[in-house]
This record gives structure tokens, C-alpha cells and sequence, in this order.
């Protein structure tokens, strides 16, 4: 229950940045909808369609190389994300801020909603899929600096398609974004480790 809290929680925060911030400001930050953007002006084809595409081969790769736990939750991620954003996003609401400002909030807002998914055994249903499945392979691949790299070579691709502006405001929200949430993460692992040490000292205790 504590984890479905965190994944709604997370995606809340997600959508409210990509509903008020993200997408009125046109930053395209290298994630699934800047994908689809970017398939839709090379094939022509429905940018929502290529957007369930992607997301849904996301959610395979991710019940093939994750197991069905991660599955089943970014499922629920998935809907939670859905929901929000269109709740958000039919308000219409306006909110007219400094572009700076609007990095930095919204580089909270979404590294806190990808913190709490991650946290909670779940994906966003993005690209932290691929990062996800690393970082399971090779503890030492970097979650954080992972997702940054794979939103940066989006970010190069979308040159062909998008306006120098839109991709300036995007590395420098991907930036911020990457560095965030690699720090939440770490901060995450350390009270984990701190967690296990402190039962197995009261394990050793108990059997002294």
C-alpha cells in the first residue's frame, strides 16, 4: 500500500510539472512525448499513437527484464500518469513565471516524482526503463546519470526537428533534473544501508 501511495504521489508531482510547466513552455526534455515529437515529423504517423506505442514496448521490456512486480506497478504509474495529466492538463490553468523559474521547479517536481516511482520498485513508463534494467544488471551503472544520457541523445536527435531553444531549455532541465534526483537516489541507498546494518547489529545483539 505504501508503494502505491508513493507511485501516485510521484506521479502527481510528474504531471502537475508537465501540464503547467513542461509542455506550455515547450521544453523538450528527451522523454517518451519529445520521442513520439520526434517520430512523428520522421514518419508522419499520430503523435499519441506513437506515444502508446512506445510506452506500451516499455511496459514489455519491462515485464521481459524486470519481472512481473515492476510490471504491475508501472502499470499503475502508467494509468496514475494518464489520469493526472489530462485532470491537469483540461483545467487550463496559467501560471506565468521567469523560464528559470520554471527549470528549477519543474526539475523538482520531476525528479521527486521519479524518485518516488524508482523508490517504490516502479517506472515512470520512460526511458528509466532502459536505465532500471542496467542498473539490475550492473549495480554500478548509474540510474540517474543513465536516464541523463538517454534524455541528452534524444534531446541531439530532436536538432533535426525542434528550434535551438526548446533543445537549450531542455539540456539545462535535464541537467538539473539528472543531478536531483542522482542525489535522492543516493540519499535513498544510504538510509537503506543504514537500515540493514542497524538490524543486523540487533541480530547479533539477540543472539549474544
Amino acid at each position: 500500500m505504501k508503494d502505491l501511495i508513493k507511485i501516485i504521489v510521484g506521479n502527481i508531482s510528474m504531471t502537475f510539472a508537465y501540464a503547467y510547466l513542461i509542455v506550455p513552455n515547450e521544453i523538450i526534455n528527451g522523454g517518451v512525448t519529445s520521442s513520439a515529437l520526434l517520430l512523428n515529423a520522421l514518419s508522419g504517423y499520430n503523435i499519441a499513437m506513437l506515444a502508446n506505442f512506445v510506452t506500451g514496448l516499455l511496459l514489455i521490456i519491462c515485464l521481459v527484464f524486470l519481472g512481473k512486480e515492476y510490471f504491475f506497478k508501472s502499470i499503475v504509474s502508467s494509468l496514475s500518469y494518464m489520469l493526472f495529466f489530462n485532470l491537469f492538463y483540461s483545467l487550463n490553468i496559467s501560471i506565468d513565471v521567469n523560464i528559470i523559474v520554471v527549470i528549477i521547479i519543474s526539475s523538482i517536481l520531476i525528479a521527486l516524482g521519479y524518485y518516488l516511482c524508482i523508490s517504490a520498485n516502479a517506472s515512470t513508463v520512460g526511458f528509466d526503463v532502459i536505465a532500471l534494467i542496467l542498473h539490475h544488471k550492473n549495480k554500478k551503472i548509474d540510474i540517474a546519470a543513465t536516464i541523463r544520457i538517454i534524455n541528452l541523445i534524444v534531446l541531439l536527435l530532436g536538432l533535426l526537428v525542434y528550434g535551438y531553444t526548446s533543445i537549450i531549455k531542455g539540456v539545462a532541465f535535464t541537467l538539473i533534473f539528472s543531478s536531483l534526483l542522482k542525489k535522492m537516489l543516493n540519499r535513498n541507498q544510504k538510509a537503506v544501508m543504514i537500515d540493514i546494518e542497524g538490524q543486523l547489529d540487533k541480530t547479533a545483539k539477540t543472539e549474544k
